[in-house]
């Protein structure tokens, strides 16, 4: 049971990053970053870097990369938001 936790786990972070995708693709697309809030994207940003400082210090490899692509995914986003807000 303890293995089938950890599957789930791990793959609830594959699921989260892959949340990010869709949202940066439609400002790649679009070349507009309108109605996306920097300051949502930039707070997901710090928490999941602090999530990868946690899982490093635990020793926790499933927390801390998955805290990674989720920093990754999420971080396109961010900026491609600062990007094309500048524009």
């Amino acid at each position: 049971m303890k293995e089938l936790v950890t599957l789930f786990f791990g793959l609830g972070f594959v699921f989260n990053a892959s949340l990010f995708i869709p949202q940066a693709l439609r400002i790649w697309k679009k070349r507009s970053a309108k109605n996306i809030s920097l300051i949502t994207f930039a707070g997901f940003n710090v928490i999941q870097f602090n999530g990868i400082l946690y899982g490093y210090y635990q020793k926790d490899s499933i927390l801390m990369y998955g805290n990674l692509i989720s920093f990754i995914s999420c971080g396109i986003v961010t900026l491609l938001a600062t990007f094309y807000r500048k524009k």
